[in-house]
């Protein structure tokens, strides 16, 4: 018994959407930077009061030292 034309989109759309899903597994953690993930952290702790603003100010400029085009 041979496939209709709506087996072959059904298909179609299986393999696409299994594509699709193991792009997004893939990709996901290559997608941040390290030096956004530091930022990130920073500003959580300065936000929780774990750190000084001083101490901010300084693990800030070491960051962005280190990753120049980085401009948040």
């Amino acid at each position: 018994m041979l496939m209709g034309p709506w087996g072959w989109i059904w298909m179609l759309i299986w393999i696409v959407a299994l594509l699709f899903m193991v792009w997004l597994i893939v990709r996901s953690p290559a997608e941040r930077s390290t030096s956004e993930d530091a930022m990130a952290i920073l500003r959580a702790r300065f936000a929780r009061g774990e750190i000084s603003q001083e101490e901010f100010e300084r693990a800030k400029l070491a960051l962005l030292a280190d990753k120049p085009e980085f401009t948040r």
